[in-house]
């Protein structure tokens, strides 16, 4: 189990370290976030299936649920961010121009 627990924090890792340090898109930053919440549910898939409890089940797919959603507001903002800009860059976004 420890090389499972390894790769599933590694790879929330490198998502974690790929959002905060590679921000030049948008697209790459929902990238690294989607990456980060496929570690976070197949990790807690796998805790819930080592568990054997059917309460601690639902707590993958409503993750999973709310991964969804997070997905679709930022493809959302994406699309909305390319028409008015013109670009993806974060670099051209500023919260006091708006």
């Amino acid at each position: 189990t420890s090389l499972t627990h390894f790769s599933f924090t590694s790879a929330f890792s490198l998502g974690l370290m790929g959002l905060a340090f590679h921000r030049t898109h948008l697209l790459s930053a929902l990238l690294c976030l989607e990456g980060m919440m496929l570690s976070l549910f197949i990790a807690l898939s796998l805790w819930a299936l080592q568990l054997e409890a059917t309460a601690s089940s639902t707590i993958p797919m409503l993750l999973l649920a709310f991964s969804a959603c997070e997905a679709s507001t930022g493809l959302a903002l994406l699309v909305a961010t390319a028409r008015t800009h013109g670009t993806d860059r974060l670099q051209n976004l500023n919260l006091l121009q708006c």
